[in-house]
């Protein structure tokens, strides 16, 4: 699905993965990590909000988002919280076909930011001791027969070698499609209801990528493993235990673990899948799908409201004691360019721009792409939601300098990163 291509970064230091056009959302999905609508216009929101209120105050910023629909994107919102205060922009439509902008409070699938979350539920029982960071997984969840090898450490951060359930890459590059493939057969099958057990004993029938702690390869079989571990050790859903740890604390009320639940319960943009059936090109609203393929992984909703404030306080230290922060902020050699660490990637913009910033990325099905940027102290953050329509595009190749234009502006004021 939109996250099969995650794992595509295992052969990438610099380069985007090569990607098949048909499966246009898993480029996007490819794309976000790695760090036709009908256009509209840049506008800010106009609700008020403190000092940088008024959108023509940076518009440096309604520029940079409307770059994104100038180059296809239906549509496009964002959050900065920086020295400057708060600014909310909007640009495109909400839905082809009309004429209204993205909502800035709206809501929209995570995709893999759903990982940042995870993660961090998952240091915080390490941290009371419920938990052991390198103990084997097989000691907690014992009847799914894993490998003793494959510790919890190795499940966050991307090492465990186990198959990506939602697909990989062969060594050269093609693509082999996992638990459905994408197109006409995820379409057809987007309201299905997954176990996370299901998923997980999918990826376990097929062989291991490598030797556990051997190399690195984004899968989402790791994540979905978290949540079980989660809800094993805890004796809770994964999504009571968000809210009592996370959700509530941070006053998230926007940010939902919908389940099965087919609905975005709120004011949203919509999100249309690009996918070609019997030589033909189609496209369809698929708003409403079924997110339980990616439990644990990427199956979140939320806001760019709600992504600041849970980003701004994992940063600042509120959320892990300093040692675990410091063990999610270290990346792994072997993940290349991504930075990969544990839920979250490091980025280093250079001596010019803001140094080290963290993020956690997404891309979900329909086209919804989540971005969450922060500095290590968490008081400037980049959080947006952007959705793909019925334009032509490759991501892959669209994607990457768009966003590097967005951050240029947020972080290193204008200047180029490094």
């Amino acid at each position: 699905m939109s996250e099969s291509l995650h794992s595509a970064a295992k052969n990438t230091r610099a380069r985007t993965p090569r990607v098949s056009r048909p499966v246009a959302v898993t480029a996007l999905a490819a794309a976000l990590l790695a760090g036709a609508a009908t256009p509209g216009t840049a506008s800010a929101d106009s609700r008020p909000v403190p000092k940088a209120a008024a959108g023509q105050d940076r518009p440096e910023l309604q520029k940079a988002i409307q770059a994104f629909v100038d180059a296809g994107f239906a549509g496009m919102q964002l959050r900065v919280h920086d020295q400057r205060g708060e600014w909310v922009g909007s640009a495109g439509v909400r839905k082809l076909g009309q004429t209204a902008k993205p909502p800035t409070n709206g809501l929209f699938r995570l995709g893999s930011t759903t990982k940042a979350f995870v993660a961090t539920v998952v240091l915080q029982l390490v941290a009371e001791g419920k938990i052991g960071l390198d103990a084997p997984v097989a000691d907690y969840l014992p009847k799914l027969g894993l490998d003793r090898r494959i510790t919890v450490r190795m499940l966050l951060q991307h090492t465990s070698g186990l198959y990506n359930y939602t697909g990989e890459l062969d060594p050269d590059g093609t693509f082999v499609p996992g638990i459905l493939a994408p197109g006409k057969e995820w379409v057809d099958n987007r309201f299905r209801s997954y176990r996370p057990e299901e998923l997980v004993r999918f990826a376990l029938s097929k062989p291991a990528r490598f030797e556990p702690g051997t190399g690195w390869s984004y899968s989402n079989t790791n994540y979905t493993l978290a949540q079980l571990l989660i809800e094993k050790v805890t004796g809770h859903s994964l999504a009571d235990e968000m809210k009592l740890r996370i959700l509530r604390p941070l006053k998230l009320r926007g940010t939902v673990l919908p389940g099965t639940r087919t609905q975005i319960p709120g004011p949203h943009a919509h999100g249309y899948y690009r996918y070609q059936d019997a030589g033909q090109w189609k496209v369809v609203d698929v708003t409403r799908q079924n997110p339980s393929m990616l439990a644990g992984a990427g199956d979140m909703i939320s806001t760019t409201k709600d992504l600041h404030a849970f980003f701004s306080a994992l940063n600042s230290g509120k959320l892990l004691p300093a040692r675990l922060l410091a063990e999610m902020r270290k990346p792994h050699p072997k993940s290349g360019a991504l930075g990969y660490g544990l839920g979250l990637s490091v980025q280093d913009t250079g001596p010019n721009c803001a140094g080290i910033i963290f993020h956690h990325n997404g891309s979900a099905p329909g086209g919804y792409g989540a971005l969450m940027y922060s500095t290590p102290d968490g008081r400037k953050t980049l959080t947006a939601s952007l959705t793909s329509g019925d334009a032509a595009i490759d991501p892959a190749k669209e994607f990457p300098k768009l966003q590097e234009r967005l951050i240029k502006e947020v972080f290193c004021g204008g200047q180029a990163a490094g």
